[in-house]
């Protein structure tokens, strides 16, 4: 099994910052990449960021020069930093992985999500 938790959604003004962590447990060999996605009000899911265990990142360009993806590798850990936050970018983000389990299977998994809200 394995498991992708977020956290540190929450509420926030226009033009403030959050940090979105997200940490994949469980049964794993090898994360290849990870990424956020978003999921705002009567909106398809939409792509926010990716990065690759090399470090390539790719960016929505909604969120270029706003945002940046990060992650530390040996904790299967990424991050999501968020300035100068809009209220179009309210939405609930949910992490992603793709990934090979201990029995080498290819796996893509998701998040619960966490609700970020920019409103004044």
């Amino acid at each position: 099994q394995v498991q992708l938790v977020e956290s540190g959604g929450g509420l926030v003004q226009p033009g403030g910052s959050l940090r979105l962590s997200c940490v994949a447990s469980g049964s794993i060999f090898r994360v290849n990449a990870m990424g956020w996605y978003r999921q705002g009000p009567e909106k398809q899911r939409e792509l926010v960021a990716t990065i690759t265990s090399s470090n390539t990142t790719n960016y929505a360009d909604s969120v270029k020069g706003r945002f940046t993806i990060s992650r530390i590798n040996a904790k299967n850990t990424v991050y999501l930093q968020m300035n100068s936050l809009k209220p179009e970018d309210t939405a609930v983000y949910y992490c992603h992985a793709k990934l090979l389990d201990r029995n080498y299977n290819a796996l893509t998994a998701w998040g619960q999500g966490t609700l970020v809200t920019v409103s004044s």
